[in-house]
């Protein structure tokens, strides 16, 4: 065991974000379940009341975050512009420039260099959501960032920063450092609607054994919260782990009409990422033709052609066309 796996073994402290009911736990929760549009519902309703400073200020970073999940880049870069925004609301305006579809390749790499300037400052080093909001983002840099998005929230300072270590470990296939952080969220309130969504994320990378006890947590959400596209994406993953593809078929068609009602039919032909690669994966599992498939991937690679899915995919498919070049037979 490495001297930094040691480090990561000691008794963490208990999280800040102990889920007891304030003024922001129903927008939390909301958010954190994908319903980005009623937190920023809830948001508007509870700026009428009276709070705490730090809770008018976790509320103006979670309207950033739920508009930044509704992909609206333009507007949260121009809300959250600014030297003298907190650490939390500059780490979101950077990864706003980060996931915007206009970014440059080089842009992002000063991207992610001003997010470990500004873990090291004075300022930054306590902000946890800066830690968090820069632990996500280099995550999706890519997997030469893992370690250093795992360093950013592996104290398990709040309740997101224990989810997202879960998540870290399930990604690096070490799923019993994932099970401990698990148990330490079930210590700090084992009713949260984080714990209750870790506790999905390990089942499902368990695999099929663990199916129903995930179906179950997310029937219970679904039934108390409503259905989100994620909650009906974490679904659709969790049937085809169980290999029940006929039920994620109807889960991601259900999520693509969430998706018109969510945007209000503007995202129509774009569509969700998430939504159409899972339901792609499925169409393989069910054995369809490309006749079928064909306008699922048409519509990823016009819509997401920076995704690292579809860039992926493009690669693979010049990478099969030079090769098929070698053995054609000439006319």
């Amino acid at each position: 065991r490495t001297p930094r796996e040691e480090k990561r073994k000691t008794p963490k402290p208990q999280p800040q974000a102990t889920m007891d009911p304030d003024e922001l736990y129903t927008l939390r929760a909301q958010y954190w379940l994908g319903h980005y549009n009623l937190c920023l519902d809830e948001a508007k309703s509870v700026a009428r009341r009276p709070m705490a400073a730090n809770l008018k200020v976790e509320r103006e970073e979670f309207v950033l975050r739920s508009q930044l999940a509704l992909k609206q880049y333009d507007k949260v870069i121009r809300d959250s512009d600014g030297e003298d925004r907190t650490p939390g609301i500059r780490a979101i305006n950077l990864r706003a420039k980060y996931d915007s579809p206009s970014t440059p390749a080089t842009t992002k790499t000063e991207i992610l260099t001003s997010l470990h300037t500004l873990l090291s400052s004075p300022t930054g080093s306590s902000s946890t959501t800066l830690q968090l909001l820069s632990s996500q983002t280099f995550l999706s840099a890519g997997s030469s960032h893992t370690e250093a998005a795992l360093e950013c929230v592996h104290l398990g300072l709040t309740m997101e920063h224990l989810a997202q270590t879960v998540q870290i470990y399930i990604k690096i296939n070490r799923l019993d450092l994932a099970r401990s952080q698990l148990d330490l969220m079930k210590q700090a309130d084992e009713e949260a609607v984080l714990t209750q969504l870790c506790g999905v994320y390990l089942h499902a990378a368990t695999g099929r054994s663990e199916v129903n006890e995930a179906v179950h947590m997310l029937g219970s959400l679904t039934e108390q919260y409503g259905p989100s596209l994620m909650l009906l994406n974490c679904m659709a993953v969790v049937m085809l782990v169980g290999e029940r593809y006929d039920e994620a078929h109807c889960v991601l068609v259900q999520a693509v009409s969430e998706l018109d009602q969510q945007s209000g039919g503007e995202a129509e032909g774009k569509g969700d990422v998430d939504t159409l690669i899972n339901l792609l994966v499925c169409m393989q599992h069910q054995g369809k033709g490309m006749d079928v498939m064909e306008p699922v991937l048409k519509q990823l690679k016009e819509g997401w052609k920076n995704h690292p899915f579809v860039e992926g995919l493009v690669r693979v498919e010049g990478a099969f066309d030079r090769e098929a070049v070698k053995y054609s037979v000439a006319e």
